[in-house]
């Protein structure tokens, strides 16, 4: 079943909207709290340990019906449908997009209950220590080799996860800059590394040209047969992961049906899984699958994906806010930031519709943020008082995971405080000095989540999956293929010619 290909604009709900925003434009956020006393509870959605607080925008209960009538009419249900049944809504290049069947414990795909067994076996060996090196030394360090999908899934995983890290450090090496690689190779100690090279295609330029770097080094001391000790693979090129001198048994396989920038679930997530363990792992699918679940069950209204990806279209689309700041109150997330460009801005930067058709209105926003109380010290003045609005999310953990309460305190209070500014600013009060003078009415959404866990984690990974997929939807576009990115490449590879 194909994807839905339907114009936006071209639907009764759009022409509404665009009425209802010149009726809404000029009101004051302020102002529809002083008149909606019940406004924090019905602008709200409280699902297992998430609460989400979208109260702060300039939103009204009719923007969202009309929003959610949107959805409905360019069939946002069907296909929901078409990809958790695996129907290949990736049209341009017949591919399913299919990274749920991943986390989908209760109707596992054969062939990934059996990657999963292998990851878990070979971490567990990893992190025990009865995995060897070729000189009998048990690994130490971990250097994940890959980009794009195969680095920015896992290092951000395996950064957020920190707290539940084992004595294994694992490093990741992406960039194709020569400099980078030879200092992050630098301090290590070859007899206790292990190498996962991460290239589906196994012909990536940037993964290929450090791994081939790194394996001439390694074979400075070592021989070709000692390759099979310290290299592993995650690919589909058999042959080509053969020839470097992987064996096997120490290849993980991937799928055409999982795209790179949702890969972190599959056996791209190698790193992560020896860097947690095994069980983590699984928690972190876990979450992922009761988002999914959520996402794909629960009504517009109740739907958390679904009404964030409807509150970012109407700043899109009638507000024309190009941007959206992505704020994660916890050092934890310093790279979810990098993950989120790449899943929403590879995804949804598109100006071709599924009719193949040139698009006249507005595709994919530009995320960009960073954590905690250094936004205050950094960006947060443009957004209070500059000249463009930008909505922002706001995200937090009301538990520590160190349990320093007063840090916690503080933290949350300027988590809090910042969202209530944007809102209010100084409306209402008597400011004679006009430099000092906050307009407020700056839109948030803030998302409170009870503890940074694993399972957690995937929950919110999987969030973000879904609200930039309906946003493809409602957009018509594609959202899976990334030709843009292609002809990058070719035209390096030809440079280098």
């Amino acid at each position: 079943m194909p994807l839905p290909k339907i114009n936006p604009t071209k639907t009764d709900s759009w022409e509404k909207l665009k009425l209802h925003f010149e009726q809404l434009k000029d009101v004051k956020m302020q102002d529809l709290f002083s008149s909606e006393t019940l406004r924090n509870e019905n602008f709200r959605i409280n699902w297992e340990d998430f609460d989400v607080d979208f109260s702060k925008n300039r939103i009204t209960s009719e923007t969202l019906n009309l929003l959610y009538n949107l959805a409905k009419e360019c069939e946002l249900t069907s296909a929901i449908n078409a990809q958790f049944a695996g129907e290949h809504i990736n049209e341009t290049e017949d591919r399913a997009v299919h990274h749920t069947a991943l986390r989908d414990f209760e109707n596992l795909k054969p062939e990934v209950a059996t990657t999963l067994k292998q990851m878990k076996r070979f971490s567990s060996e990893v992190i025990s220590g009865e995995w060897k090196g070729y000189t009998g030394k048990a690994i130490s360090t971990i250097v994940n080799i890959g980009i794009g999908g195969s680095d920015l899934g896992p290092a951000m995983a395996t950064e957020a996860l920190k707290f539940y890290q084992n004595h294994l450090e694992v490093i990741y090496i992406s960039n194709v800059d020569g400099d980078h690689v030879m200092e992050t190779l630098k301090p290590l100690d070859i007899e206790t590394t292990l190498f996962i090279i991460v290239s589906k295609t196994f012909t990536t330029q940037e993964t290929l040209s450090n791994a081939t770097t790194i394996r001439k080094i390694f074979l400075k001391d070592a021989s070709e047969t000692d390759i099979a000790q310290h290299f592993v693979a995650v690919s589909t090129n058999l042959d080509a992961v053969k020839a470097f001198g992987i064996s096997a048994e120490n290849t993980f396989t991937l799928w055409d049906w999982v795209g790179g920038r949702f890969s972190l679930w599959s056996a791209v997530g190698l790193s992560t899984c020896c860097a947690v363990g095994y069980d983590n792992f699984k928690e972190l699918l876990e979450g992922a699958n009761e988002m999914d679940v959520h996402f794909k069950e629960t009504p517009f209204t109740k739907n958390i994906p679904v009404t964030l990806a409807l509150i970012s279209i109407w700043y899109n689309n009638f507000f024309n806010s190009e941007t959206e700041a992505v704020l994660p109150y916890s050092q934890y997330l310093s790279k979810y930031i990098d993950y989120l460009q790449q899943a929403v801005m590879e995804s949804n930067g598109k100006s071709v519709d599924r009719n193949g058709d040139f698009i006249e209105y507005q595709t994919g926003t530009i995320v960009w943020g960073s954590t905690g109380t250094n936004v205050q010290h950094a960006f947060m003045q443009l957004i209070h008082q500059g000249t463009k609005l930008i909505p922002c999310d706001f995200i937090c953990y009301t538990e520590s995971l160190h349990k320093l309460k007063d840090h916690q305190q503080k933290l949350l209070a300027n988590c809090y405080a910042q969202t209530e500014a944007l809102m209010q600013g100084t409306y209402g009060e008597i400011v004679k000095n006009n430099f000092k003078n906050f307009d407020g009415n700056k839109p948030s959404n803030l998302m409170e989540i009870k503890k940074l866990t694993p399972k957690s984690l995937g929950k919110l990974i999987a969030l973000y999956e879904h609200k930039l997929f309906v946003q493809g939807i409602i957009w018509n576009i594609f959202s899976y293929d990334q030709w843009g990115v292609e002809l990058g490449k070719k035209l390096a590879v030809k440079r280098l010619q």
